[in-house]
C-alpha cells in the first residue's frame, strides 16, 4: 500500500472532504505515475480525482463499525513508532557484518 495514503474510516472527528481528495489525489499520481499531469491529461487527471473522491465519500458514508473512533493525533504517534522501529532496522542491517 503506498504510504502516503492513510486509513480515513472511523475518525473523531469525522474525515474531511479535503482530506479525501488528497488521498485520491495521491491514488491518481500513483496510478497515472505522474504527479503534475502535463495540460493534455489535466482534465482527465482532475476528473479521475473528483470521481474517486466521490466514492470515497460514499463509501465512508456508508461503512459501518461497532469500534470507537479513533484519534488522529494517536494514529499519527503509531506512525511515528513504525517509522522509527524501520529505521532502526536498516541501520541494524547496514551495519551487521557478513
Amino acid at each position: 500500500m503506498c504510504r502516503n495514503i492513510r486509513v480515513l474510516h472511523n475518525f473523531d472527528p469525522p474525515t474531511t472532504d479535503d482530506e479525501i481528495r488528497e488521498a485520491a489525489l495521491q491514488f491518481v499520481r500513483k496510478v497515472s505515475g505522474s504527479t503534475h499531469p502535463s495540460r493534455a491529461n489535466t482534465p482527465a487527471f482532475d476528473r479521475a480525482i473528483d470521481e474517486i473522491a466521490l466514492a470515497t465519500r460514499r463509501l465512508l458514508d456508508d461503512l459501518v463499525t461497532t469500534a470507537p473512533p479513533k484519534s488522529r493525533e494517536r494514529e499519527a504517534e503509531k506512525g511515528r513508532e513504525r517509522h522509527e522501529k524501520r529505521m532502526e532496522r536498516e541501520v541494524r542491517m547496514r551495519t551487521a557484518t557478513p
